[in-house]
């Protein structure tokens, strides 16, 4: 692994992402050029270069950043001992607090359409997430915490739609905090879920 490159000062690879990220929400990946980025950091493209090879290598690291966060709690919560359903939630609240978390980043990851090769490959993620999702609410039906009268997969797609939508609605630093929203979408969905 080579260490990260040095930029100019100010304008490390981090804050280079934040821009980057924030220019593609507000533009889309595909109406953003690396001339509205250089603009917007006040740097010149070869600046840019610096640090990434490519337009597409931004966007790669952004939806990542998203993707890992998604990622790591899915492997905590295979890591919890008990009951599905409770496996479940736990996953579902420490999606609520990456979104908080990453909530630029995954804003982006939720607007990628498959049009790039790096989008596909985030697609691909998301839909492996998804399977996780899936594949633990089979195992609490099965075990008899959720009700069994609606598809599995449907349910995943409602709590995940439920999730999702916050990067709609939610901005950190006004009102309820991102454990009080995971609070919420919990009592939510797992009240309407469980069959006591």
């Amino acid at each position: 692994m080579t260490a990260p490159r040095r930029g100019r000062p100010g304008y490390d690879l981090e804050s280079l992402l934040q821009v980057a990220v924030k220019l593609f929400n507000e533009r889309g990946y595909d109406g953003t050029s690396m001339e509205d980025l250089s603009r917007k950091l006040g740097i010149t493209k070869s600046a840019i270069y610096h640090h990434v090879p490519s337009k597409e290598e931004l966007l790669r690291l952004s939806v990542d950043r998203a993707l890992d966060g998604l990622f790591e709690v899915a492997a905590s919560t295979d890591r919890l001992d008990g009951r599905a359903i409770d496996r479940l939630e736990h996953l579902v609240r420490g999606s609520v607090l990456v979104l908080a978390d990453r909530l630029p980043f995954v804003t982006l990851l939720l607007r990628v359409r498959g049009n790039t090769k790096v989008e596909r490959a985030a697609l691909t993620r998301r839909r492996e997430f998804d399977r996780l999702v899936t594949d633990l609410v089979k195992q609490a039906e099965a075990e008899g915490d959720i009700r069994p009268d609606v598809d599995p997969a449907v349910i995943a797609r409602l709590i995940f739609g439920m999730v999702n939508s916050l990067i709609e609605w939610y901005k950190p630093r006004r009102g309820s905090s991102a454990t009080e929203v995971a609070d919420a979408v919990c009592k939510v969905a797992f009240e309407g879920l469980r069959t006591e």
